[in-house]
């Protein structure tokens, strides 16, 4: 069976849904992934869930191309969170046939966000979706030890680890411990290179991983490596945000290279 390649939302490079959907498909992509919510403060992703008529476009589109939604992102806990919050979201995605849900954890008490993170899973139980929890370094949870905690104590089939190389790379942890997650804990795996050395400040790797990662083989992580260790039919999220290759080759170009790349990294 053919491995599945998802154009992930960042790769995009700020270009409308529609058009994202038209790339995806005119490059060899057979998922995409949409921002439904913001990553952070300043960030305005399109009004997928508020414009009905955009939706409509979109769901237009995926149906023309074959093109499938794999994720939606994201869902940030905080300590304040309140799950009813994110109903809406939900149900918008749903219309998108979404398979997973990106979420984050912005909360330094872990046992409280292990709780929220659980009660989420049995919140997304109903929608047949996942809540797939990437570790970042200047989040709450920081790195893949402390994902995979928080998973396996949520005890939930949609609970799962989101993998990302770079945020992989940045974090401190080591291969041995990619190698001993059971692949029963991931669904999808979100690949990029990134500059090596770097300024390991947050506000430099914030910046970094939203606009600056760089196409599979152009950067310093050593993905040779982790490529051996996913699995041969795992989902696989391209995902390079790099704003000044994309004003200079264009959105459309820089997402086919790095689905070139992304494949012959994994051998496809």
């Amino acid at each position: 069976m053919a491995r599945n390649y998802s154009m992930g939302y960042l790769t995009g490079n700020g270009v409308d849904p529609v058009t994202a959907v038209r790339i995806a498909a005119e490059h060899g992509y057979q998922m995409i992934s949409f921002r439904l919510l913001p990553a952070g403060p300043g960030d305005h992703p399109p009004p997928l869930l508020e414009d009905d008529k955009l939706l409509r476009e979109v769901q237009a589109a995926m149906r023309d191309t074959g093109i499938q939604m794999a994720d939606a992102e994201m869902i940030r806990l905080k300590p304040e969170t309140r799950l009813e919050e994110f109903t809406r979201f939900l149900d918008r995605i749903a219309q998108l046939n979404t398979r997973h849900v990106l979420v984050a954890i912005d909360d330094t008490d872990l046992s409280r966000a292990a709780d929220n993170f659980a009660a989420l899973c049995r919140k997304l139980a109903p929608y047949a979706l996942t809540a797939d929890l990437e570790f970042m370094p200047w989040t709450g949870c920081k790195n893949l030890a402390q994902a995979r905690q928080i998973v396996e104590a949520a005890d939930h089939p949609a609970a799962a680890v989101l993998f990302d190389t770079l945020h992989f790379d940045r974090c401190g942890a080591r291969l041995d411990e990619f190698a001993a997650l059971p692949h029963t804990l991931m669904n999808y795996v979100q690949i990029c290179d990134g500059p090596v050395p770097y300024d390991p400040s947050d506000a430099e790797l914030i910046r970094i991983a939203r606009t600056a990662r760089l196409v599979p083989g152009e950067g310093g992580i050593d993905l040779g490596a982790i490529a051996t260790l996913i699995p041969k039919d795992m989902l696989i999220s391209v995902e390079v945000p790099n704003h000044a290759q994309a004003a200079q080759i264009g959105a459309s170009e820089l997402a086919r290279r790095a689905l070139v790349a992304t494949k012959r990294l994994l051998g496809d």
